[in-house]
């Protein structure tokens, strides 16, 4: 079955509407993208087509997300390709709105997440989760999906999306699933096309150094160690530029004592970095749950 592409919010609530009149058993799983997809994408999709009568996905490059120096104008784009990765995970709807579609006014209301977006990617791109958040309630809105896919190598969005679904009652299961990775180690985003060979090279340092947590950890060392040991292996990579490496308890995202132990802690920890390598902005990180992990 071909999937079908849907480019204005009308025409999309009949489409969904009109899935749950045929089965009032109907769920629907949603996706939601800024296009340029790959295999983490994909893996999104087919898990929401594995648990989901109807699966859709949304491209739509958000302007509000995107500060003045950002890339929202050189984003990478392609609607064929991905139309065609669609239809190979079984999409049955790509809602592809314009920009005129989503934001036909100047947009007067904002919803912005307090605490779980005052460190990492929320500190350093001032007003970036703001406009993830107000772009995903009104995406749930216009689609009222079941659940919800996002990727973990954005951890803090998912925190973001799950304390606003939570804090407005807005029922949709909100599902984390696991980063997908190049085979070698290189975390998959959108922008990895930026990155010139040596770059991507160099690049390969985040999952390599993140990888060394768990044993950082079980020898003992407290927090700012930790974030120490880190910035010293990535920073032996000269194109390696820092943005930042923090340790922040998971999914509430308060900072860490920095004379903290990390062994023996009682909760999930997410160890982040964000690094540029040229022009490329790169995040990365591990999540370490004490109770599993048996400590």
């Amino acid at each position: 079955m071909t999937v079908q592409i849907i480019r204005t919010i009308k025409e999309l609530r009949l489409a969904i509407a009109a899935y749950r009149a045929d089965n009032a058993k109907t769920t629907v799983g949603y996706v939601p993208t800024m296009g340029y997809l790959h295999e983490g994408h994909a893996s999104l999709l087919r898990q929401s087509k594995s648990e989901n009568s109807v699966t859709i996905l949304s491209i739509f490059v958000n302007p509000l997300q995107f500060g003045p120096q950002e890339d929202l104008d050189k984003y990478p784009r392609d609607e064929q390709r991905d139309t065609s990765i669609a239809e190979q995970a079984g999409v049955d709807i790509v809602f592809m709105p314009s920009v005129q579609e989503m934001y036909p006014s100047s947009m007067l209301t904002n919803i912005s997440v307090a605490e779980v977006t005052a460190g990492l990617c929320g500190f350093s791109r001032p007003g970036h989760f703001d406009g993830v958040a107000t772009v995903i309630a009104k995406l749930f809105n216009i689609i009222r999906p079941d659940r919800a896919y996002f990727g973990l190598k954005d951890a803090q969005q998912v925190a973001v999306v799950t304390q606003m679904v939570h804090d407005l009652n807005i029922p949709v299961e909100i599902v984390p699933c696991p980063i997908v990775r190049e085979v070698d180690g290189l975390a998959l985003s959108s922008r990895n096309v930026y990155l010139q060979e040596q770059e991507r090279q160099q690049a390969l340092i985040l999952n390599q150094s993140l990888m060394q947590v768990s044993s950082y950890i079980q020898a003992g060392l407290t927090t700012e160690q930790l974030i120490d040991k880190l910035k010293e292996s990535i920073g032996q990579k000269p194109l390696a530029n820092i943005d930042y490496v923090e340790i922040v308890a998971y999914p509430s995202m308060t900072m860490i004592d920095p004379k903290q132990i990390l062994k023996g802690q009682n909760s999930s920890i997410l160890v982040a970095v964000a690094v540029k390598f040229g022009k490329t902005r790169l995040i990365d990180n591990v999540l370490v749950n004490f109770s599993e992990a048996g400590e």
